[in-house]
């Protein structure tokens, strides 16, 4: 999107210690996606020519998270939390040298939107060589304070703590991001102190060096939440619950229908088609393509699965990872599906878990059915031919084919492979005694009642 060479830093050194978590603050998820993996993915639509991502010592788990999401992003390391400046100087060998726009961002604020990011890069010019992002804050309280003069220029970030009471009646409040001409900021950087309650290098304090030195600084605003800070748990919450509403309308945009928004939840990665159906109470996990005119009845879980055109699912539904259900192909209530591809038509209507495997076009999987395909130590697979009937209660042990319009005796253990066409039977012959069950509730009538 942007124009100029771009360098980005993310501070992501903060550990979260409100999150009572072993887990780095930033490897938090929101919608199935760290909230670092959120900012990376926001960063990198604005196509960066670089990334810089800032984190604290002993940090390997953040460092392998940028590896995965941007594997192009350089890793830096702020050997001790001085604060926001130094932690951007901790990037300075990605600083040295760029000649176009540097933006820092936080590897905490996943809400944030590419084109937003944008406004503010394309407030730099040469005049003006530092933009801010703010918000107007429902409760300003801790934030820092933009304060502005008559032509709306910035002219100070004032830190809560260190704003008079006047400065703490603005509601105009720094987000934190910051954009700069990359020739200025190091400039700018070098000149920070710590002459604050805090004793930190304040990011923030560029702006009055800045006016210090006759360049102009330029403000812009954007939605509170999309600012949104996750610090805690309740914060994450918050987070999620914005991510959702944004996802359920994008999606309800784009032409699918969700019976009840409010209890369908998405991961950052659902594809959902056109003229899809979605019924309450349904979580899509990461990995999941919907495509056009499937219905999803009630209370199913999916995750790392695709369903074909038309398929039909549900109510009670599990679809595990690469569960690959083929075009107007049925998996009713109750069936569970992990590794196996449901070819177009075939159908698994209750109480059935497909495990590792392939099931034919237009072949029936009855009720209770079971692939048994793990024997404690490997994984096998069943192949079930197009037009196969399988019958209620099967057990298939894998590997084990069953071929094309075969037919499988209900109740059946089937341990080897059933030729196309034929019938498998596998069950003791059934043995009637009349009379027995009358005698046998008399005999024990009468044993009862001896008991008192």
């Amino acid at each position: 999107m942007t124009s100029r060479p771009l360098l980005t830093v993310v501070l992501a050194a903060g550990k979260g210690t409100r999150m009572k978590s072993a887990l780095p603050k930033v490897l938090h998820r929101v919608g199935g996606l760290s909230l670092l993996g959120h900012v990376l993915r926001t960063v990198g639509a604005l196509g960066a020519s670089r990334t810089a991502v800032v984190i604290a010592p002993q940090m390997d788990d953040v460092r392998a998270e940028v590896a995965k999401r941007l594997p192009s992003a350089e890793v830096f390391v702020q050997e001790q939390q001085l604060g926001t400046a130094h932690a951007v100087l901790s990037a300075r060998p990605a600083i040295v040298g760029h000649q176009g726009d540097v933006l820092v961002a936080f590897g905490d604020t996943p809400l944030i939107l590419p084109e937003t990011l944008q406004s503010l890069l394309d407030c730099l010019n040469d005049d003006t060589p530092v933009a801010v992002l703010g918000f107007e804050a429902a409760d300003p309280t801790g934030y820092g304070r933009l304060l502005q003069d008559a032509d709306g220029n910035v002219v100070a970030i004032r830190e809560h703590k260190d704003a008079t009471e006047a400065e703490r009646a603005v509601t105009f409040c720094c987000s934190g991001v910051m954009a700069f001409r990359g020739p200025r900021l190091l400039e700018l950087l070098d000149a920070i102190g710590t002459n604050n309650a805090q004793r930190e290098y304040y990011l923030t304090d560029a702006v009055a060096i800045a006016r210090s030195k006759g360049y102009r600084v330029a403000a812009i605003s954007c939605p509170e939440e999309e600012v949104l800070g996750v610090n805690s748990r309740n914060q994450l919450a918050e987070a999620e619950a914005v991510f959702q509403r944004r996802f359920r309308e994008k999606v309800m945009a784009e032409g699918a229908t969700l019976v009840a928004p409010e209890t369908v939840w998405f991961s950052y990665d659902t594809v959902v088609g056109r003229d899809v159906m979605i019924e309450p109470n349904v979580f899509f996990g990461p990995g999941v393509t919907i495509e056009d005119e499937v219905i999803i009845h009630a209370n199913c879980h999916f995750e790392g699965a695709c369903l074909r055109r038309g398929a039909e699912i549900g109510p009670f539904a599990r679809l595990r990872p690469g569960a690959d259900i083929g075009p107007k192909s049925k998996i009713g209530n109750f069936v569970e599906v992990k590794n196996v591809v449901v070819e177009e038509g075939a159908k698994a209507n209750h109480l059935s878990y497909l495990g590792d495997g392939r099931v034919g076009a237009g072949a029936n999987i009855g009720a209770g059915t079971i692939f048994c395909n793990y024997d404690g130590f490997f994984k096998h697979k069943t192949e079930i031919g197009p037009g196969a009937f399988v019958g209620s209660n099967t057990a298939l042990v894998a590997p084990v084919t069953v071929g094309a319009g075969a037919y499988i005796g209900s109740g059946s253990v089937i341990t080897k492979n059933v030729p196309a066409d034929a019938l498998a039977l596998e069950r003791n012959e059934q043995t009637v005694r009349e009379g027995w069950a009358a005698k046998f509730r008399a005999m024990m009538q009468r044993r009862k009642a001896g008991k008192h």
